[in-house]
């Protein structure tokens, strides 16, 4: 019982993560894009055009990281219950693809960011004329 403890607590740690830094970068994202040591936040050439692009991308990516994480870490408790009380091997490897699956939906939100940025500035950063 108490790996099986143990492994929740590790599940539990993405979900948090993505809920943390989401709710941060939401409220509060990071400043300026383009220092060598800033970091921390949404990173990709197109968010890093200028701050209007900066800003809106950590905006943006902080409400699907947030909202993500709470689904995340909802349907990361669902499955281990299956598992209360087996062996060490069976909860191990039960929390092993419930923890690779955690990593490729924290991955997921890039697409949706990359879209709406794309959507919202053209290549140079500037506001498409709606």
């Amino acid at each position: 019982m108490n790996f099986w403890i143990f492994m929740l607590v590790m599940n539990l740690l993405i979900p948090l993560t993505m809920i943390i830094f989401g709710y941060v970068y939401d409220k509060r994202p990071p400043k300026k894009p383009k220092s060598k040591f800033a970091y921390s936040g949404y990173r990709t050439p197109m968010s890093m055009k200028n701050e209007e692009t900066w800003e809106y991308a950590q905006r943006f990516f902080g409400k699907l990281w947030f909202r993500s994480g709470i689904v995340l870490g909802v349907i990361s408790i669902i499955p281990l219950l299956f598992f209360m009380g087996k062996d060490k091997d069976t909860v191990g490897f039960a929390g092993m693809i419930i923890c690779c699956v955690q990593l490729v939906v924290m991955l997921l939100p890039v697409i949706p960011t990359e879209l709406a940025l794309r959507r919202r500035f053209d290549r140079y950063g500037n506001r498409k004329d709606k």
